[in-house]
């Protein structure tokens, strides 16, 4: 992709936030020429705390860090660990993110919950997708009774007789409206 695409949106024009690797190797390329990190993010859209950590990692580990990443799912002995480790520690974010390869922005949330609930809150999972009961209502068959089945049939005689009679009442408007401009059907 080309770091420079503009794309449209609700009328308002920004960067695309998607860098693949090519963008992100010449994003290493130019921080080891001298360009900064304050450059790169306000000209390519790269965020510039997730440039920073690029940095860190490629300097760290070479061309590896720069390809996609498939995130497992943590367990909660590795949540309570991480948050403890920042909290004991005073371990940054960003090191920590490093260093157990986990994103910023799931770090934070871990600390947010670790915070209001305590450790016990980061053992608790909730269940992924949607909950149950947000389809559609299942119909329930059950058999009908004479005495439903005729009244469904007299409801729907009922309605069909509305409609006949709404339309032969607009019929004859519409005729009535023909007749008194010259236009209708004579009478004779």
């Amino acid at each position: 992709m080309n770091p420079k695409v503009w794309t449209k949106n609700f009328g308002v024009y920004f960067m695309r936030k998607k860098h693949d690797y090519s963008a992100l190797l010449q994003y290493m390329h130019m921080l080891e020429d001298g360009y900064s990190f304050n450059y790169i993010h306000t000209t390519y859209g790269i965020n510039g705390e997730q440039l920073k950590k690029l940095w860190l990692l490629y300097k760290k580990d070479g061309l590896k860090v720069l390809h996609r990443q498939n995130y497992t799912r943590s367990d909660a002995a590795f949540r309570h660990k991480v948050v403890l480790d920042i909290e004991n520690n005073g371990v940054s974010l960003v090191q920590a993110s490093i260093k157990y390869g986990v994103s910023v922005s799931r770090l934070s949330i871990w600390l947010k919950t670790y915070r209001h609930g305590g450790i016990e809150a980061l053992s608790t999972t909730r269940k992924r997708g949607r909950p149950p009961g947000m389809g559609r209502p299942k119909k329930v068959q059950k058999p009908e009774t004479e005495l439903e089945r005729l009244r469904r049939e007299v409801q729907e005689l009922k309605t069909e007789n509305a409609l006949l009679k709404k339309v032969k009442a607009l019929v004859e408007e519409r005729d009535a409206r023909l007749r008194a401009i010259g236009r209708g059907q004579s009478e004779n």
